[in-house]
C-alpha cells in the first residue's frame, strides 16, 4: 500500500524538523548511506514477507542497498509517523519517527506455521516495513536520524529472540552496517535495522491530536486502526461505544504483553507512551535488559535513576500509560468531542481500566504456572503458596532468574526418584553458585530452598499426580518448553557486539542460538553453536555484572 492508506500525508519531502499539524504521517526520504554491507538476515523475519535468507545473500550488495534505504523499492513512497508522548511521566508534545522511515506495507499469505499468535492484532500477512537509522525526518528535532551498530545489533537480536520466547513483539528482517561515522558519547559506526510490525501506531499517536484539539483527525486515526487492526470491532464502527471496545482490546493486549515480560524476566527500560504499541507489541528496543539476578527493583536504563521503569514497576506504568490513552479515546464517545466526557462514559472507561489488574494477574499466573509445572485444575492458591514464595527465595539469594527457572525443571524428578538426596544437594549447590548470598545467610537459604521443595512444591505436584519418575520426567520435559536456557542478557549482547567488529557472522550465529535453540540443552544444539551455547548459558562474567544502557543510541 502506498503512503498511509486513507489518511492523507503532506507532500513536502524536505527533512527539516518542523511542527506537523492536521496529519499523522509525512513523506520522508532515506539518506544515502556510506558503503552499506549486509550484516544479518532473520530467516523467520524473511518468511513473514514470503522471502528466504537466500534471497538476501544471493546478492548481498543489492540487498544492502535496498535495506539501507539507498535503493528505493518499486512502488514505495516512504513516510515517517507523527505522534506525541509522555516521557518519564512528562508531556513532551510532538515527537514522531525521528530516525525511522517506513517503506510501505506488505500484504502476504502467511506461510505455514507463521500465523499470528494470540494477541497479535491485524491480518497475519500485513506488515509495515520500516528502516531504523535511515536519516533525518521532519520529526528528528535536534538529532541526526542515524543509529549506531551496537544499538542496531541489540534490537535486531532482541525482537526475534522475544518472538521465539513467545512474547508479543515487533520483528526484525535485516541488519545493514554502514561506514557512516555517527557522533554519540564518542564516534561510532552506523547501521540500519529493518523492522516489521502490523502497525507502528502508539499510544502517543492518539495523544498528540487530542492535545491539539484536532478531534476529527483523532477519530480518523481510531477508525483506521479499528478497520485495519481490530477487524472484529469494525461492524460496530457506527456505535460510539466502539472506542471503549478499542480501549478494552488494547488493555487486554497490553496486559498480556507485560505479563510475558515479567514471566521471562524482561525489563523494557523506557516505557514512555510514545514507545507503547496500541496493538500490545513490544516495540522500540532501547536500554532493555533481561534479569541476571532476580531483583524486582532492577533498573536497566542508567538514564532512569529514580527507577520509574524498574522491573517491578512495569505493570503499574503500563496502566498509567493506558490512562493516558483512555483520555483521547473517551473524547470520541460523546456527541461533541469538545465537551468533557459524560459520567456514563467515564464509568465505562474506568471499568475498562480497572480490568487491567485482573487481566495482567490472570496472564501472569498462567505463564508462571507453566514455568513451575503447575496444572490449572489445582490453581486456586498457587501464586500465593508456590510461585511467590519461590520468587522470594530467589530475591533473597540474588539468584540468577533464568538459571533458577531452568534448573527447576529437574526438581520434579529429584523429588520422586528414590535415593536422590545427592542429586538434590548438587542442584542446591548449583543454585547457590549462581546466587550472591552472604556467607551468613547461605546455610539458612539452602535449608529454606530445600524445605520449599520438600514441604510445598513436592506436595503440590503430588496433588496433580506427579508421584513417580515417569510422571516427573514428563512434567520436567514440559517445563523446559516454558523456561528458556538462553536469554539475551546484556553481557551476551555486548559480547556479540564486540565480536562483530571482526566477524559479522557471529550475529546470525547468535540469532540462531537465541531463536531456534533458545530452549535446547547442549546436546540438542548443533555443533557449530555448542561453544557459544555453553558460554552464554554460563555464569555472568565479572565484567558483565550490572550492565546498564542509556537511551542514547
Amino acid at each position: 500500500m502506498s503512503g498511509s492508506g486513507e489518511i492523507p500525508v503532506p507532500q513536502s519531502r524536505f527533512r527539516a524538523s518542523r511542527q506537523v499539524r492536521g496529519a499523522l504521517w509525512s513523506w520522508a526520504v532515506p539518506t544515502e548511506q556510506d558503503s552499506p554491507k549486509l550484516a544479518g538476515v532473520s530467516s523467520s523475519g524473511a518468511q513473514l514477507l514470503g522471502l528466504t535468507r537466500g534471497d538476501f545473500w544471493r546478492d548481498p550488495s543489492l540487498a544492502a542497498s535496498v535495506w539501507s534505504g539507498n535503493l528505493r523499492l518499486p512502488g514505495s513512497h516512504p513516510w515517517a509517523h507523527c505522534y506525541g508522548g509522555h516521557q518519564f511521566g512528562v508531556w513532551a508534545d510532538q515527537l514522531g519517527d525521528g530516525r525511522a522511515i517506513s517503506l510501505g506495507q506488505v500484504v502476504t499469505t502467511s506461510p505455514p506455521g507463521l500465523a499470528s499468535p494470540p494477541g497479535l492484532a491485524g491480518p497475519p500477512g500485513l506488515w509495515e516495513v520500516q528502516l531504523k537509522g535511515a536519516g533525518r525526518t521532519p520529526y528528528s528535532r535536534f538529532a541526526d536520524g542515524y543509529a549506531v551498530r551496537r544499538s542496531s545489533i541489540r534490537e535486531y537480536l532482541a525482537t526475534e529472540h522475544m518472538s521465539a520466547l513467545g512474547v508479543p513483539t515487533s520483528r526484525s528482517l535485516s541488519l545493514v552496517f554502514t561506514d557512516r561515522v555517527v557522533e554519540r558519547e564518542e564516534p561510532e559506526l552506523g547501521a540500519v535495522v529493518t523492522r516489521l510490525a502490523p502497525s507502528w501506531v502508539r499510544f502517543g499517536s492518539f495523544e498528540l491530536p487530542a492535545s491539539r484539539g484536532d478531534f476529527a483527525l483523532l477519530r480518523r486515526l481510531a477508525d483506521y486502526v479499528i478497520h485495519h487492526h481490530f477487524p472484529e470491532l469494525a461492524p460496530l464502527i457506527a456505535e460510539r461505544e466502539v472506542y471503549i471496545r478499542l480501549l478494552q482490546a488494547t488493555i487486554e493486549r497490553t496486559a498480556a504483553m507485560v505479563a510475558a515480560w515479567q514471566a521471562v524476566g524482561f525489563c523494557h527500560g523506557v516505557m514512555n507512551t510514545d514507545n507503547m504499541s496500541v496493538l500490545g507489541l513490544t516495540i522500540d528496543y532501547g536500554p532493555y535488559a533481561f534479569l541476571d539476578a532476580y531483583d524486582p527493583d532492577f533498573i536497566c536504563n542508567h538514564s532512569d535513576p529514580a527507577g520509574r521503569y524498574a522491573f517491578r514497576e512495569q505493570p503499574r506504568v503500563a496502566l498509567w500509560n493506558l490512562v493516558r490513552l483512555a483520555g483521547p479515546l473517551s473524547r470520541l464517545v460523546g456527541q461533541d468531542p469538545e465537551e468533557d466526557p459524560t459520567p456514563e462514559t467515564l464509568d465505562a472507561v474506568t471499568k475498562a481500566l480497572n480490568s487491567f489488574g485482573s487481566e495482567f494477574s490472570r496472564n501472569y499466573a498462567e505463564l508462571m504456572r507453566l514455568k513451575l509445572g503447575l496444572s490449572f485444575e489445582h490453581d486456586s492458591d498457587d501464586m500465593a503458596t508456590i510461585v511467590q514464595p519461590f520468587l522470594d527465595l530467589l530475591e533473597r539469594g540474588h539468584t540468577d532468574y533464568t538459571f533458577a527457572m531452568r534448573a527447576l525443571c529437574d526438581v520434579p524428578l529429584l523429588l520422586t526418584r528414590k535415593g536422590a538426596a545427592g542429586g538434590m544437594e548438587q542442584h542446591i549447590d548449583a543454585l547457590a553458585a549462581r546466587s550472591d548470598c552472604s556467607r551468613r545467610l547461605d546455610k539458612e537459604w539452602r535449608g529454606d530452598i530445600r524445605a520449599f521443595y520438600e514441604d510445598a512444591y513436592g506436595p503440590r505436584l503430588a496433588k496433580q499426580g506427579v508421584i513417580d519418575e515417569r510422571s516427573a520426567l514428563a512434567l520436567g520435559a514440559g517445563m523446559r518448553l516454558a523456561n528458556p536456557r538462553h536469554v539475551l542478557r546484556n553481557w551476551v549482547a555486548q559480547d556479540i557486539i564486540d565480536q562483530a567488529d571482526d566477524d559479522v557472522a557471529v550475529i546470525d550465529q547468535a540469532l540462531e542460538l537465541l531463536t531456534t535453540h533458545a530452549f535446547d540443552d547442549d546436546d540438542s544444539v548443533p555443533e557449530h553453536l555448542k561453544d557459544m551455547a555453553e558460554r552464554y548459558a554460563g555464569p555472568v562474567p565479572k565484567w558483565g555484572e550490572g550492565l546498564q544502557c542509556s537511551c542514547s543510541s
